[in-house]
C-alpha cells in the first residue's frame, strides 16, 4: 500500500481544495430556499464520481431530494460494497456564533471548519477519494462498487425507503459501508456494529373542563399533574429498571466477547461524572454506563408541562398535563410492540379519575451486525493499521434510521467505520473535521476495500 500513501501525499492539497468547494455548497435540506443548492451539490457528487471511472452515473429523483447513484462492477469474483452517504446539511443558526462564515470553508489549527466538514460532506468525500486514488494507482478496485449519497438525512430521510424497495436490484450487496459518525475519542480507531432503534408517546391527562382555583376545588377534584406524576413514577422500578410488563421480553444479552471488548476500553466513569457535573451516574442496576448506553434499552422522559409555568406561583389547580418519552431500543426489540406494551402499561396505570390519550411518534429499529463478522473484523484490521493502535468494537446508543432501512430492505451487513469526533460540533456552529483523521481515514479505507476483498473469499 506504499505506493496509495504516497499517490494520497502528493494528491492531498488537491483534496483539501476540492474539498472546500464542496463544503462552499450550503446545501441545507430542510429549507426551501436551498432548492438550488441541493440540486448543486448533487450534480457536484454526480460529477465527481464521473471523474474518478464511476460508470452508471445518475441523479435519480424521489419526490424530495435527489440520490446520486453510481458504480464500477468489474471486480469479478470479489464482493461488492455499497457505499453511503449524504449531501445535505444542517441549517446554520445562530449564524452570529460561528468563528467563521459557515460555507466558506477554513483550515486552521489542523481542522477544517465549515458546515458539513465532518457530518457527512468530508466523511463521503473521503470515500470519493479513496475509489479515486485506488482506481488511479493500480487501475482497477480489488473490489465491486456501489455509491448511494442522498440529499435528505438531515430530515430524517422521509423518502430513502420507498427508494431502497424500488431499487433493492440496483443497491444489491454484500456489505455496505457508512462513514457518517464519530469515532470513540481522538487517536482512537473505532468500528460501530451496531446502533440502538427509538419509539416514542405522548401521553395526554385531562382533568376538569378548565383550570380551577385550589382554594375552592383542591382536594375534591383530581388533579392531573398529580396523576401523570403517578403514571411517570411507575415506568420504572427502584432500580432503574423499566416496570412495563413484556418490555424486555426480545432483548438479545450481551455477548461475553461484547462484554470484554467493552471492558477492555477501560472507560472511566467517573470522569463522565464529572464532565456531566452530577452527583452520581444513573442507570439500570448490574450493568456498566457503556452497557446502559450501548446495549441496554432505555425509557427517558423528554418533557412534561401543565399549569401554570411563570414566575412567582399561582394557585391554580390545571385541568390538563402532558409528558413525552422515548425508549431507546435494543435487538430484536421491535418498535411497533414496544408502543404497545407502553400503551397497555399507561392504560393500566392510569387513574380512573382523568381521561387519558396516548399518540405515537418517532420510530426506528434497532440493527447490529455481528461482532465477528468478516467485515467487521476487515475494517478493523485496516484501522489498526493507519493508526498504529487497536481498533475499539463499539455499539452506539444513536439510531441511525438509514442504517436499519439497509438492514432491513437489503438484509446485509452494516459497517459504520466514521471518521468524525464527538468534540467537532456537528449540528451546531464552528463545525469542523481533524484532518488528522481525513490523512488516516484515506488510508484505512484504501486498505479496507483490499482486506475486505481477502475476508469475504
Amino acid at each position: 500500500m506504499q505506493e496509495v500513501k504516497t499517490a494520497l501525499q502528493a494528491n492531498r492539497d488537491r483534496h483539501l481544495q476540492e474539498l472546500q468547494d464542496l463544503l462552499a455548497i450550503p446545501s441545507v435540506s430542510a429549507l426551501p430556499e436551498h432548492k438550488g443548492d441541493i440540486e448543486e451539490a448533487a450534480a457536484w457528487m454526480a460529477e465527481s464520481l464521473k471523474k474518478i471511472g464511476m460508470e452508471n452515473v445518475s441523479i435519480m429523483p424521489t419526490e424530495g431530494h435527489p440520490v446520486v447513484y453510481g458504480d464500477w462492477l468489474h471486480a469479478e469474483g470479489k464482493p461488492t460494497v455499497l457505499i453511503y452517504g449524504h449531501y445535505d446539511v444542517q441549517p446554520v443558526d445562530p449564524l452570529e456564533l460561528w468563528d467563521t462564515p459557515p460555507f466558506e470553508a477554513e483550515i486552521r489549527d489542523g481542522k477544517i471548519y465549515a458546515r458539513g466538514a465532518t457530518d457527512d460532506k468530508g466523511q463521503v468525500f473521503m470515500h470519493i477519494k479513496a475509489v479515486e486514488t485506488l482506481m488511479s494507482t493500480y487501475g482497477e478496485l480489488p473490489v465491486n462498487v456501489k455509491f448511494c449519497i442522498e440529499g435528505e438525512e438531515e430530515i430524517g430521510s422521509p423518502h430513502l425507503d420507498t427508494f431502497a424497495e424500488k431499487h433493492q436490484q440496483l443497491l444489491a450487496s454484500d456489505v455496505l459501508v457508512i462513514s457518517d459518525n464519530p469515532m470513540l475519542e481522538k487517536g482512537q480507531p473505532t468500528v460501530c456494529y451496531g446502533l440502538r432503534g427509538i419509539c416514542g408517546l405522548q401521553i395526554d391527562v385531562k382533568g376538569a373542563k378548565g383550570d380551577l382555583h385550589s382554594g375552592l376545588y383542591g382536594g375534591g377534584v383530581p388533579n392531573p399533574l398529580h396523576a401523570l406524576a403517578d403514571l411517570l413514577a411507575s415506568l420504572h422500578d427502584d432500580n432503574g429498571r423499566i416496570s412495563v410488563e413484556g418490555f424486555y421480553d426480545d432483548v438479545i444479552p450481551l455477548t461475553t466477547d461484547e462484554k470484554e471488548a467493552y471492558d477492555a476500553l477501560g472507560h472511566d466513569d467517573e470522569a463522565v461524572r464529572a464532565d456531566l457535573d452530577v452527583p452520581a451516574l444513573y442507570g439500570e442496576e448490574g450493568y456498566t454506563f457503556l452497557e446502559r448506553t450501548w446495549v441496554r434499552p432505555t425509557l427517558e422522559i423528554n418533557g412534561m408541562h401543565g399549569g401554570f409555568q411563570g414566575e412567582g406561583i399561582k394557585t391554580v389547580l390545571p385541568s390538563a398535563a402532558s409528558a413525552k418519552i422515548s425508549c431507546r431500543l435494543v435487538p430484536d426489540q421491535d418498535p411497533d410492540r414496544i408502543l404497545q406494551l407502553l400503551e397497555q402499561h399507561v392504560e393500566k396505570q392510569a387513574s380512573d379519575a382523568v381521561t387519558i390519550e396516548t399518540t405515537p411518534f418517532d420510530k426506528g429499529k434497532p440493527f447490529v451486525t455481528p461482532f465477528d463478522h468478516p467485515a467487521i473484523q476487515a475494517a478493523g484490521d485496516s484501522l489498526a493499521k493507519a493508526y498504529g493502535k487497536d481498533t475499539a468494537y463499539t455499539r452506539m446508543g444513536g439510531t441511525l434510521p438509514i442504517a436499519e432501512t439497509f438492514s432491513d430492505i437489503l438484509d446485509i451487513p452494516i459497517v459504520l467505520m466514521g471518521f468524525g469526533l464527538p468534540t467537532e460540533n456537528f449540528h451546531a456552529p464552528n463545525e469542523h473535521f481533524h484532518l488528522e483523521n481525513f490523512d488516516k481515514g484515506l488510508e484505512a479505507i484504501c486498505d479496507y476495500y483490499s482486506t475486505l476483498a481477502e475476508k469475504l473469499q
